[in-house]
């Protein structure tokens, strides 16, 4: 295990507020504490998740708020541990750290291709995160995180058009204090973090956070005998608050954070004859280490270690100037960021390929807003959002030592009836030979600079695939709300959004026999045979094998500009009515996410049906009605929706490749119920339910799969499948059919001194098919998660203990699956973390 070091002791004995599951918080505390009860859930919530400082009832949206105290009872270390208590949300890691998607009602994309933005935008104090990755890194001092759900352009502009998810941290305070902790666990876990807050005068502030996290890996490679999924992730934040006058401020905030891990690992869901082949002994096969496909595999077989880094660092600032009847804030950010991972693409203990991908994102934005006081029946907020972004994006995806052989396998031996037909001087030179070696020995009596066996397939050879983007993005909006009486409010809003991206790609295929035009090889028509007589050993061009060009078009060129414009108006209006124990509101909202480039080896230039190089943006649409009613002892929160999506941007992982397609129209209708019961003063108990039911209203463009014989038969003479295939109709893949969380707390007063404090949570999701392009028959998988977490306070000492746990039944389920990269017929899958465990010691000061 590496360990990279803390700073002293460690953070955050939690001082902060009641449990909220989802749209519950209180009022912080300063220091650990005992409780005999929880805060009562009366206490008014505060969110800006209208920008703007609001109690959330009387936002008419739906927003998910999770405490710093249930981050901290639940153990919540990083937002894929949030969705534990959002059930609506959904954050998956993929092969990598750089490939991570956030879904919100089944809507989102973006992970693996670099090209897509995220359809769920990440703001940490109101700085927008571009790239998924970059709020993975463990959550610093926090004072409370709201999920938006549903197009949130209007006020957040930018890939918003599923949800926004909007992380709150503490500010500095003007009084000294400090909160430490370490925790250990199974798998060798060391964790620390820590934070002090310094009063460096009656105006100025600074608070120092530190983390670390370090753990050993939780699966095995047993090719290599390295752990695999470990953690190694470091981080260090600096927020300096400055209040010359009472009416205005200033916050600077600088961040680093870096991890390099070995990670992910991928394990077999169904191997098919490619892959067996691959398992097989000599001479029936390569003899080489494969997955088991099984349920509950844990088997992994891989001839390299994936290897994984991210830094991650930038700098904020935010200007706060109260004019009295009006706020005017600014927000200025700059951010770079770099990741880089190492990966046995094949996901076996063979050595056919590996691939090496390095971006890097340079991000600037500022933000200007304007909101009114909030007194009246009359407020509004007007503001204008700006974002440069130029990425570097690459990989190099080279063949491995043992790829001539699978090559030669997967080719066949040349038939008997070719054989024959051949003139007796040639026979000894192609029998017992592979299809592939006869294709270079009848090109070579042509050509003789191609040497049989020793041209096609050789280690080495691949493609380079980078690119360059240069983005300007700009907003401007605005929002107002009437109280036409004392109980109804009406609110509409409105914004212009602009987005501009320009490319260039260097593209450059070095694999000869994807190269080939099999269907009409010229040196076949020299020798009198047909030029199409090896078509069929299509299927193992792996890049370009569907392209008439058989190679890369790089751009701009002189029938492509590089560029992509797009802007759009949207809009939003809401109705909100006190009926005193309960508020009940209508909503209708829209949102658009920008076009985008796909950057990857499956770009092509655009066909007859217009698909290829980038995809149109996407126009989203929403329908609301909500309660949310508060009662003695609680609370209860309903939302009913309908939600459409027309040109959703499908990535489709296609085995080599990304399929960019816009579907031409998605749906889904669905509710969400959370809620709060305090049946006695030392028991809370926590609910919350989600129910979705998709469908894809139109999607006769959707990427074609080999699983699917009806609509994707294989073409005898190509050995290739069409490029599409009809959707319409079918339920989405990904999205499952329920969500729910329950949760129990008890606190109790143990002595004077002493507070004891018992939780328990339950995690369930229901079986959905997790890609359309595997089958759902071996990839449809749910989620069953039991954690709990036991903890003894002490008021005198300030301090205090943690047991914790997560996935204590260590449910077996799957992340994503994939097709096998190269391999037919097989599908790979990403296995969930199992069951971890540990202490935790805090202390504040």
């Amino acid at each position: 295990m590496r360990y990279s070091g803390f700073l002293g002791a460690s953070l955050m004995a939690l001082a902060v507020s009641h449990a909220a599951l989802a749209q519950v918080t209180a009022t912080p505390v300063p220091d650990t504490q005992p409780t005999t009860q929880a805060a009562p859930a009366t206490d008014e919530i505060v969110v800006t998740a209208t920008k703007r400082t609001q109690t959330l009832e009387a936002v008419p949206i739906s927003v998910a708020v999770t405490s710093a105290k249930t981050i901290h009872e639940a153990h919540i270390t990083d937002l894929i541990d949030l969705q534990s208590v959002v059930p609506s949300l959904k954050v998956q890691q993929f092969s990598s750290v750089g490939q991570t998607n956030f879904t919100i009602r089944g809507f989102g994309n973006g992970a693996g291709n670099d090209g897509i933005e995220t359809s769920v935008g990440v703001f940490i104090d109101g700085v927008y995160r571009s790239r998924a990755a970059t709020a993975l890194n463990d959550l610093p001092e926090i004072d409370r995180i709201e999920v938006l759900r549903g197009p949130q352009s209007t006020l957040f502009g930018k890939n918003v058009s599923a949800g926004a998810i909007n992380i709150v941290t503490a500010r500095p305070e003007f009084e000294f204090g400090g909160k430490a902790e370490m925790s250990f666990g199974n798998y060798g876990l060391i964790e620390s973090r820590s934070t002090v807050n310094v009063p460096l005068s009656n105006t100025l502030a600074v608070r120092l956070s530190e983390s670390t996290d370090n753990r050993d890996g939780t699966y095995r490679n047993d090719t290599t005998g390295t752990r695999l999924n470990d953690r190694n992730r470091y981080s260090l934040r600096a927020d300096v608050l400055w209040k010359p006058t009472d009416t205005v401020s200033v916050r600077i905030l600088g961040d680093y954070n870096k991890i390099h891990e070995v990670c992910c690992a991928v394990v077999s869901v169904q191997n098919g004859p490619a892959t067996q082949f691959i398992g097989a002994a000599a001479p029936f096969g390569l003899g080489k280490p494969i997955s088991i496909a099984q349920h509950d595999n844990r088997d992994v077989q891989l001839n390299t270690d994936p290897v994984n880094r991210l830094n991650d660092e930038g700098i904020s600032g935010q200007i706060d100037w109260d004019l009295g009847p009006a706020k005017l804030t600014s927000i200025t950010a700059y951010r770079h960021s770099a990741d880089q991972s190492y990966t046995d693409v094949d996901f076996t203990g063979a050595d056919l390929a590996n691939s090496d991908r390095r971006n890097r994102y340079n991000t600037f934005t500022q933000e200007v807003r304007l909101a009114s006081d909030g007194t009246g029946r009359f407020n509004y907020l007007i503001g204008a959002f700006y974002d440069h972004e130029t990425l570097h994006s690459g990989v190099d995806t080279t063949y491995g030592s043992d790829i001539r052989a699978y090559a030669d396998g997967l080719s066949g031996q040349v038939p008997a009836a070719l054989l024959g037909a051949l003139p007796a001087a040639l026979r000894p030179l192609f029998a017992g030979r592979s299809n592939l070696y006869v294709v270079e020995q009848l090109q070579a009596l042509v050509t003789p600079s191609i040497v049989p066996g020793r041209t096609y397939f050789q280690a080495g050879q691949g493609i380079h695939d980078f690119y360059t983007q240069h983005q300007d993005s700009y907003s401007v909006f605005g929002q107002a709300d009437y109280k036409i009486t004392d109980r109804l409010t009406v609110t509409g809003g409105l914004a212009y959004l602009d987005d501009r991206k320009r490319v260039e790609s260097d593209v450059v295929l070095n694999d000869p026999f994807s190269a080939l035009n099999l269907q009409n090889v010229p040196q076949f028509g020299a020798l009198g045979i047909p030029p199409n007589l090896y078509g069929a050993l299509g299927a193992l061009q792996f890049f370009y094998g569907n392209d008439p060009n058989h190679a890369p078009v790089n751009y701009p060129n002189a029938n492509e500009s590089g560029k992509l414009k797009g802007d759009k108006v949207t809009y939003t209006a809401h109705a909100d009515y006190d009926f005193g124990i309960a508020h009940g509101y209508l909503t209708y909202s829209t949102g658009w996410k920008a076009g985008a480039f796909n950057l990857s080896s499956d770009s092509r230039p655009p066909d007859a049906n217009g698909v290829g190089r980038s995809v149109a943006p996407e126009n989203v649409t929403l329908y609301e009605a909500g309660i949310k009613s508060r009662f003695h002892g609680g609370y209860f929160n309903l939302a009913v929706f309908h939600q459409s999506v027309k040109g959703f941007q499908d990535n489709a992982y296609t085995g080599t490749g990304f399929a960019l397609v816009n579907a031409g129209k998605e749906s889904v209708t669905g509710f969400e119920v959370e809620t709060n019961y305090r049946p006695i003063n030392w028991l809370s108990l926590d609910g919350a339910v989600t129910y979705l039911r998709p469908k894809y209203n139109s999607y006769k463009m959707a990427p074609c799969v080999s699983y699917d014989t009806v609509r994707c038969p294989i073409n005898p003479a190509t050995g290739l499948t069409p490029n599409f295939r009809d959707l319409s109709g079918t339920r989405p893949a990904t999205i499952a059919t329920w969500t729910a969380s329950v949760a129990a707390t008890i606190t109790h007063r143990l002595s004077e001194d002493l507070g004891g404090t018992l939780r328990g949570e339950f995690d369930y999701t229901s079986k959905a098919q997790l890609a359309e392009t595997t089958p759902p028959d071996i990839s449809s998988y749910g989620n069953k998660s039991l954690n709990a977490s036991f903890s003894i306070a002490s008021l005198r000492y300030k301090a205090e203990i943690m047991l914790w746990g997560r996935n204590l039944t260590n449910y077996y389920t799957l992340i994503t699956t994939f097709p096998s990269v190269a391999q037919s017929g097989s599908y790979s899958g990403i296995p969930n973390e199992p069951r971890t465990y540990g202490v935790t010691i805090r202390k504040s000061f």
